[in-house]
């Protein structure tokens, strides 16, 4: 039974009793023959006492055994004083850097409440304090798109850097960019580009600033479309000055920024706009050419023709990247689509209809091949082209699409197949509901999207979400022994 004692519980109880008893620790040194510091540091739970000792303590103090023993706090100021030692054991504490505190005799219980009280607050607050991160984080994603609609997606200022800096390597002014091309690009910005074993799997690249080296990843682990794409959005970051991010909301900005100039290197703005204006006139536009011409990926080209498409032929248009299930990861629109949003205004992470195209077109028959579809919502008629990526180990599906009335514009807009999503259409069978609602139990996957990246409760922002920043320094290290 003495392997399970809680000895600080012990001690406070024999501290009790002893007082209980009108006995002081020389009175009690006298009825068990232990001296007076061994008794002390018995009471202060160091000591574990053997059975026969229990015995004589329980017979001076006039208890039982099992009194003494019992794993209970023998009152109030004993259950506190309890609490505090075990609080100053947990990591959390810890954390905080405070030096111990023993609750003294000339601590009231009135102190050691208010202390008790702030440590099981703690919890609390951290609770809290992620729940303010993630709040921001939503509300600067939100504010973001939000800005990017009002601005139809189209960045002007990034666009004149890109123009300018095309012109410096002496773009040819049609086709893809080369690999020597990247690389006079980072040369022209100050880089060279190295490609390297052991990459930290959390990182697509490293930047050594001091030595102005950009690591990718060796050829066999990343191909050029991909590496060109990687080298850019990193240099995007030193063409548009970006600074060390301080928020949630700068980390976004500048996460897109440095996207749109990448894809508006890979795919230039005047030959990109000439290509699309020549499309639009033969009512043919489509994603597939501007990824054929530019060698970029699909989503790439529909990101990019969403900078463009409003800007220049003034057609409004949305986008969606969904995986299997329907759950948004990526969204935009300026054309009135209305997407499923929580309360703040939240896309990412909702489920979309299982009638959209984004979803449809997982269960066409021939799933390699763009979906055209017609679809009717509560707010209107939408048509979209859905292309699907399924190479990798997270498919997803990218749709871009515009309104029923402008779909002649697009490739694929005449195509018959229309789907009814509208409330009424979609809602489910009431009896359905009612025969599996109490029989069901799904184990849910786990989902993950753009907001996987928010801020952890032990702290507002990381500049680099996501991102083991030990294992980059580490890489550096071995690249780098000696940095400037």
């Amino acid at each position: 039974m003495a392997e399970e004692l809680n000895l600080a519980i012990l001690g406070h109880r024999l501290r009790h009793f002893r007082r209980k008893a009108d006995m002081t620790l020389a009175h009690l040194s006298d009825a068990v023959g232990k001296p007076v510091p061994y008794l002390s540091q018995l009471e202060n739970g160091k000591i574990e006492p053997k059975i026969g000792l229990l015995n004589s303590l329980a017979d001076a103090t006039n208890v039982t055994v099992a009194d003494l023993v019992e794993q209970t706090a023998p009152n109030r100021r004993a259950s506190l004083e309890l609490t505090i030692a075990e609080a100053q054991e947990h990591p959390r504490y810890q954390e905080l850097g405070l030096p111990y505190l023993k609750p003294t005799a000339k601590m009231t219980d009135d102190m050691l409440e208010h202390i008790v009280a702030l440590w099981e607050a703690l919890p609390v607050a951290d609770n809290s304090r992620s729940l303010r991160a993630e709040d921001k984080a939503r509300a600067a994603n939100v504010a973001l798109r939000e800005e990017m609609r009002d601005r139809n997606n189209y960045f002007a200022e990034i666009e004149d850097v890109c123009a300018n800096a095309l012109s410096a390597i002496e773009y040819s002014g049609s086709g893809p960019l080369s690999e020597r091309s990247i690389m006079d690009l980072a040369e022209h910005f100050g880089f060279r580009v190295e490609r390297a074993h052991g990459m930290p799997s959390s990182a697509r690249s490293v930047t050594d600033q001091h030595n102005r080296i950009i690591y990718i990843p060796l050829r066999e682990e990343v191909d050029l479309r991909a590496a060109r794409s990687v080298v850019l959005q990193t240099l995007g970051h030193y063409a548009l000055e970006h600074r060390a991010n301080e928020d949630f909301a700068d980390y976004l900005r500048q996460r897109v920024e440095s996207n749109y100039f990448s894809a508006a290197m890979l795919i230039p703005r005047e030959p990109a706009v000439e290509l699309l204006k020549r499309s639009f006139e033969q009512n043919d536009l489509s994603i597939e050419d501007l990824k054929e011409a530019f060698y970029v990926s699909y989503e790439m080209a529909a990101h990019r023709f969403t900078n463009l498409v409003t800007e220049f032929l003034g057609l409004p248009v949305h986008f969606l990247r969904c995986n299997p299930d329907g759950v948004v990861s990526k969204a935009y629109e300026n054309d009135g689509i209305d997407y499923p949003s929580d309360d703040e205004g939240t896309v990412e992470g909702m489920r979309v209809s299982r009638q959209w195209g984004v979803r449809q077109a997982w269960q066409a028959e021939q799933n390699f091949m763009l979906h055209y579809q017609h679809t009717t919502t509560d707010k209107g008629d939408w048509w979209c082209a859905t292309y699907i990526e399924d190479a990798s180990s997270n498919p997803y599906a990218v749709s871009l699409g515009t309104t029923s009335k402008l779909a002649k514009h697009f490739r694929g807009g005449d195509t018959i197949r229309k789907v009814d999503a509208r409330s009424e259409s979609t809602t489910a069978d009431p009896g359905l509901i009612d025969r599996w609602k109490d029989a069901a139990w799904p184990s849910a996957a786990q989902r993950s999207h753009v907001l996987t990246a928010l801020p952890p409760s032990s702290r507002e922002f990381s500049p680099f979400p996501g991102v083991d920043l030990v294992d980059v320094y580490r890489f550096l290290d071995r690249q780098r022994p000696n940095p400037r």
